[in-house]
């Protein structure tokens, strides 16, 4: 039997940055609460012991958003400047508009332009690729690149950087443009 592991992150409450569960895919998928990198996270006692297999899609990214993915990782360490759109510099819808350029994909220079753009996407099926959007009005958006981790270009005197995407406050939805 293969076992492949996969780490998602879950929002419990509106306030709480998340809680990592980690999932065994097989004939039913296991679940045990967990926290990650010490934030901590409450998890109700509701949480489900096993899931069935059939509850949970896991799809491979498209060569678009992996193309996306690895042109937005080329970028860490570049520095973040508002209105930057590469190749040189990035504020945080330019690098993913210029990721997924190189992808063949159009996208708005705006993150809140960029949300309405694709499918939404819940926390429970990102792929890398997948934008995630903060705040309410939208107004940073970052990409998603597998294991809860994410590219983003955050603001002044921050390069372009990797994190973890529960680090961040703020999240109000995902959507998936490739």
């Amino acid at each position: 039997m293969t076992t492949s592991r996969i780490t998602l992150s879950r929002r419990t409450s509106r306030t709480a940055r998340g809680a990592v569960i980690a999932l065994v895919a097989g004939a039913g998928i296991a679940l045990t609460p967990t926290t990650a990198l010490a934030v901590p996270a409450a998890v109700p006692a509701a949480v489900p012991t096993a899931v069935p297999s059939s509850v949970l899609s896991v799809v491979a990214p498209t060569p678009a958003a992996q193309r996306a993915v690895a042109t937005a990782l080329a970028q860490v360490g570049k520095p973040y400047v508002w209105g930057g759109g590469g190749p040189n510099s990035f504020d945080c819808s330019g690098l993913t508009q210029f990721a997924y350029a190189s992808a063949g994909i159009s996208l708005p220079h705006s993150s809140r332009m960029q949300s309405r753009m694709g499918t939404p996407v819940g926390l429970w099926s990102l792929q890398p690729g997948d934008l995630l959007f903060y705040y309410s009005p939208v107004s940073h958006v970052a990409m998603y690149i597998g294991d809860g981790m994410m590219v983003h270009a955050s603001t002044p005197g921050r390069p372009v950087s990797v994190v973890w995407a529960g680090s961040m406050p703020g999240f109000v939805g995902a959507t998936r443009v490739a």
